[in-house]
């Protein structure tokens, strides 16, 4: 990994332990935890992996329908199979849709194959770390630390059986998690491996976002989320190499980023803590103030981010939020130029014309500037500060203690959000413009969409008897394509020799 100077010059602060740090909950289920992890233990892996056969062939030699042999087995569980009627009485968390969500649409095998690194067992998925929040008869919400599975099959029938309202994934341990407590040395569990991971949260937007607040998002603000996946991909990319970057909807209000290259997944807290500095830019949370300070000539990577966000701080900023309607708030644009001179004559320019969009009061700066209403007006300080303005409003707001340390845990692709409903489904970057979030798919929806599908609704390429997956039904299907499609260029580039080599040399160097 290439050597590299942050934007910033400050020192990113530490906080508080994380929830990742919490103490072991106790376990509420129909058997005791020590029944469990027997169970588990007692059944190992599938075997070793075919010698000689692609790993193409491996993958595709997958029936796409989650677990068929298993299914027809099962004993008849105390949900029917087949959704019920008015889904949208339901709630999102309800035990029973919970049931036939786990057992007919999520991808557990794809989701083994993602963390595993390879079609067959592997200590990189039998030693990592699950959480599972679930609630009791009393419905009090419990959370479940170090559960942890040698395979697809096994977190497949503990997460049916749990029906945990999420789940999260934690870090590659040195031993199973299970056993950390057999351990003689307890100092040597430690964690090794985890995904590089970023969050961005609608709510660190409030503060200059118009349209929605607190939990609530539309689409003229998810424009912020866009604008920040775009600007943190490029510098994940760019700057730093990584390959297999997967973003995420968060079900509510954001977005989640997952790092998967072997380089980033090893990376110890101080690396991850010097990729976040070089990321945050905006400091100050929900405190007034000036948050945006930079030192000239500007980093590379904020010259770029500026050409990024340009065309959106015009549009999406200035247009759709019109961030400087109010008077309190175009005070605080004030707040932010450097010549007093100036901020009078827009001031009284402004409070002439009540109701002046945010796009003409952007315009009236230059224009006062050049009118010559200050005299002592210093051109390029008011271009770096009318720079720092366009960052303010447009960079990415991460929550950056998710990336600094490798015992963070983070919620899994395509669990269902338990207020919204809506499953958490995989961004195309491709078609990042495109997304929606008020149009994935809900819970609900998916087991509607089920139930009205009918035999001779499936594509061409499902011609010759084979039967379609219960998620190819639905709308969840382009999302498990594209998550499939994620894994499969994943998995092929943890064989490549070549690539292994080249990685294993730079995480030699480090930075």
């Amino acid at each position: 990994m290439p050597h590299f100077t942050s934007p910033q010059s400050q020192e990113s602060c530490e906080v508080s332990k994380p929830r990742s740090e919490m103490a072991d909950a106790a376990v509420h289920t129909g058997h005791g935890q020590e029944a469990v992890d027997n169970d588990v233990d007692m059944i190992g892996t599938n075997g070793e992996e075919k010698k000689g056969v692609k790993l193409d062939d491996l993958f595709a030699d997958i029936n796409d329908e989650e677990w068929p042999t298993e299914t027809q087995n099962e004993s008849k569980p105390e949900s029917p199979l087949s959704p019920i009627g008015n889904t949208n009485e339901i709630s999102s968390s309800d035990p029973g849709l919970m049931r036939m969500f786990y057992q007919r649409l999520f991808p557990f095998r794809y989701l083994f194959q993602w963390l595993n690194h390879s079609p067959t067992p592997t200590n990189d998925f039998g030693h990592r770390e699950f959480a599972l929040t679930i609630h009791d008869n009393t419905d009090n919400e419990i959370y479940l630390r170090y559960q942890s599975y040698p395979t697809a099959d096994l977190i497949r029938k503990d997460i049916i059986a749990k029906l945990p309202s999420r789940f999260e994934i934690g870090p590659v341990y040195t031993t199973n998690p299970r056993d950390r407590k057999t351990l003689r040395n307890q100092s040597s569990f430690k964690p090794l491996a985890k995904e590089l991971c970023f969050d961005i949260d609608l709510t660190d937007y409030d503060g200059i976002r118009t349209c929605c607040d607190k939990a609530n998002i539309c689409i003229k603000c998810w424009q912020f989320i866009t604008m920040a996946i775009k600007v943190v991909d490029t510098a994940l990319r760019d700057d730093f190499g990584f390959k297999h970057i997967m973003w995420v909807y968060s079900g509510r209000r954001g977005a989640h980023a997952w790092v998967c290259d072997k380089k980033a997944r090893v990376m110890d807290d101080q690396k991850r803590r010097a990729i976040a500095g070089y990321l945050e830019v905006i400091r100050g949370g929900s405190q007034s103030g000036k948050k945006v300070n930079l030192w000239r000539p500007l980093h590379p990577h904020l010259s770029r981010s500026l050409d990024i966000l340009a065309p959106h701080f015009q549009s999406d900023v200035l247009e759709t939020q019109d961030p400087w309607a109010s008077s309190d708030r175009a005070e605080h644009l004030l707040s932010l130029l450097p010549d007093k001179a100036l901020n009078e004559s827009l001031r009284k320019k402004w409070d002439s014309s009540p109701g002046r969009a945010s796009t003409s009061k952007w315009a009236d700066i230059d224009a006062l500037a050049k009118s010559g209403a200050s005299k002592g007006l210093d051109a390029r300080a008011l271009l770096e500060a009318k720079q720092d303005i366009v960052l303010e409003y447009t960079y990415p707001r991460l929550d950056i203690e998710v990336s600094k340390k490798l015992n963070h845990l983070l919620k899994s692709p395509f669990v269902v959000h338990p207020g919204t409903g809506r499953v958490c489904v995989p961004i195309d970057t491709d078609k990042l413009e495109e997304f929606d979030p008020t149009n994935v798919p809900t819970v609900q929806e998916l087991l509607r969409e089920i139930d009205s599908w009918k035999s001779g609704d499936e594509p061409a390429s499902n011609a010759g008897g084979k039967t379609p997956a219960d998620w190819e039904k639905t709308s969840l299907k382009p999302y498990v394509e594209y998550f499939r499609s994620f894994v499969l260029a994943l998995m092929r580039d943890e064989r490549d020799p070549k690539i292994k080599r080249e990685r294993e040399e730079a995480e030699g160097l480090g930075f």
